[in-house]
């Protein structure tokens, strides 16, 4: 933007140049046209006084233009920070959903109503049970058997014969 301007102020000071150089030109009077009769007026003046016109009316365009940019991007960043505020405020009862869920699931979990934890000890204190019965059992098989040998080894010994 500084070098727009540079140029414009660089501009403005040659045609300012131009006029003061040629100032007797400009207020020269001539035969001009007005297109409904015919004057004895500078023509140079008026081209100035036209063109000075020109540029006021320009410039004032070009405020007026600037001004409705600098509205219209106001209300461009007033809709962005209420569609961000919205999108946060969307995204935070997204997480406060899922923490509720968690919660809930993590407290069906802990209630211990058919929970996989209290289900695996269950089955296996049945199989411990089971197996512990089952090497008591063998335990009283295999004390039988070593009795029984122990007997015959003892009639062999005393000459008793073995009896079947």
């Amino acid at each position: 933007m500084k070098v727009r301007l540079i140029v414009l102020v660089v501009l403005f000071a040659l045609v300012t140049a131009f006029t003061f150089a040629n100032w007797s030109a400009i207020t020269a009077p001539t035969q001009v046209s007005i297109l409904v009769a015919r004057i004895e007026a500078p023509l140079g003046l008026i081209q100035l006084a036209l063109l000075v016109i020109v540029v006021v009316v320009l410039l004032t365009a070009m405020v007026f233009q600037q001004v409705g940019l600098i509205r219209e991007a106001r209300r461009f960043a007033k809709e962005l920070a209420a569609q961000r505020a919205l999108a946060d405020q969307a995204e935070a009862s997204r997480f406060t959903e899922l923490r509720k869920y968690l919660d809930t699931r993590l407290d069906r979990l802990d209630q211990g109503g058919g929970s996989p934890d209290e289900t695996l000890v269950a089955r296996i204190d049945r199989l411990e049970t089971a197996l512990r019965e089952h090497i008591d059992h063998a335990g009283n098989s295999l004390a039988a058997y070593i009795g029984e040998v122990d007997e015959r080894i003892e009639r062999l010994v005393d000459g008793k014969p073995p009896h079947n």
